[in-house]
């Protein structure tokens, strides 16, 4: 049977599969394997096994356990509410202060736990309920939240980055300072948009009243609250950038100090000792999972030949690069309405990624480009994850703010960024040094 025909074979039984709402992992694995036994006999699954044990031997693989327990740490040891509250008494006397006030500390939590969900529910539970409080627009307030918590996939340390440079055995840390400028990008978009909008239309952001406005004092005493996430950021990303230390040894340093934050926050307890663990156990297991998932689709669509099948034909096209990976972004977005983060980067990475190095594109780039796209997908309806993290989240915080919040606010919310995130997609699309300067600087 031709290379052609298994491939459609392939992705007909695994859209089939996905659409009756069974787990990607055990869709993405089960059809690996029964396509693996059928095309080549039980014996040939041996040939698995071992790429699994490979991939699962790989020390930068232990970064993970410990970015996700930094992360889940960091969430619990009120470093959060410290940090809004200091921007609180910077910003909250500019029309739309308290937004992008939480739209900087969102991008603080994002270098410090390479996670979306710490900063988006963190940010819910604080953020929120005093912008409206204030007289904000809740599809202000919930909106720039849900667009800068995803921020923590693309600057570093970022836990999709890990698992990009596992699958195409790209440098972590070479992605990790790749990620630094387009991140820093995207939040300023959102930030000046905020701006602008509520300059013009003060009654979505008002400014706090003469009377809430902190001192002079008050504000330089507050910074004190920015110190620690500071130590943690340096500490983590300050270690990788001038090779004293392994992003897996980064890692631990960066666990060990968020448990020195909680500590000093007083909120180093049994009990979040026992929840932050649990919650990193459940997430780390996840992505292991999947992770061996997306290790059987590669091998499997190696060995069919549909990747060499898939290279030829584009290279024989003869068409503009640019296009193919214009074509290839816009299927992540289509992607992103309907499956998670984890899952495209497991189904999509072993395609693309081959395609788009024959096509001459700089890997590094195309990480940090296809996480660009991915953060834009935790936010698209209708099934943006992100999204799911508010709405379940909302509930926490129903006796706090005036009226509920439906699914259909938190869609409206985000709809005004998207166009943001996509533009922040072609800036770095077109100016790739944003996102390549920094790792050839620091290697």
């Amino acid at each position: 049977m031709s290379a052609g025909l298994l491939s459609i074979l392939l992705f007909c039984a695994l859209m089939l599969l996905l659409s009756t709402g069974l787990p990607v992992v055990f869709v993405l694995g089960g059809v690996s394997v029964v396509f693996f036994t059928w095309l080549f006999g039980w014996d040939a699954t041996a040939g698995l096994f071992l790429a699994e044990y490979k991939m699962f031997s790989h020390e930068v693989l232990l970064a993970l356990p410990l970015f996700l327990l930094m992360g889940a740490v960091l969430q619990n040891s009120g470093i959060g509410d410290a940090a809004y509250g200091m921007f609180h008494r910077w910003m909250g006397g500019l029309n739309g202060g308290l937004a992008m006030g939480t739209v900087l500390v969102c991008t603080v939590f994002a270098a410090m736990t390479g996670v979306s969900g710490a900063a988006t529910v963190a940010m819910i539970l604080v953020a929120v309920p005093a912008m409206i409080k204030r007289g904000y627009d809740k599809h202000l307030a919930v909106g720039c939240v849900a667009v800068s918590g995803p921020l923590g996939i693309l600057i570093p340390p970022s836990v999709i980055l890990i698992i990009y440079g596992l699958l195409t055995h790209v440098s972590v840390g070479h992605l990790f300072m790749g990620g630094v400028f387009p991140g820093l990008l995207i939040s300023l978009l959102f930030i000046t948009f905020i701006g602008i909008r509520c300059w013009r239309n003060p009654q979505l952001g008002p400014a706090l009243s003469l009377e809430e406005r902190a001192t002079w004092h008050e504000k330089l005493v507050s910074l004190r609250a920015i110190v620690l996430p500071m130590i943690v950021v340096f500490s983590v990303l300050g270690a990788i950038y001038t090779g004293i230390a392994t992003p897996t040894e980064s890692a631990a340093v960066g666990a060990f100090m968020s448990f020195i934050c909680a500590a000093i926050h007083r909120r180093l307890s049994w009990a979040v000792l026992k929840s932050t663990i649990i919650q990193t156990l459940k997430v780390t297991g996840m992505v292991f999972w999947l992770t061996g998932a997306a290790i059987c689709f590669g091998n499997l669509y190696t060995q069919i030949g549909a990747r060499d099948l898939i290279e030829t034909m584009i290279v024989g096209l003869q068409v503009n690069p640019w296009i193919v990976q214009i074509i290839m972004q816009l299927s992540i977005i289509i992607f992103g309405c309907f499956i998670d983060d984890f899952a495209m980067i497991m189904i999509l990475v072993p395609i693309y990624a081959p395609i788009s190095l024959v096509l001459g594109f700089d890997p590094v780039w195309f990480g940090i480009v296809l996480t660009i796209n991915i953060n834009i997908a935790m936010v698209t309806p209708p099934y943006g994850f992100n999204l799911f993290y508010i709405r379940g989240t909302i509930p926490m915080i129903r006796d706090q703010i005036p009226e509920d919040i439906t699914m259909g606010d938190i869609y409206r919310s985000v709809l005004p960024f998207i166009p943001l995130q996509i533009l922040g997609l072609a800036i770095v699309m077109v100016l790739p040094q944003l996102a390549t300067w920094l790792p050839g600087k620091m290697f």
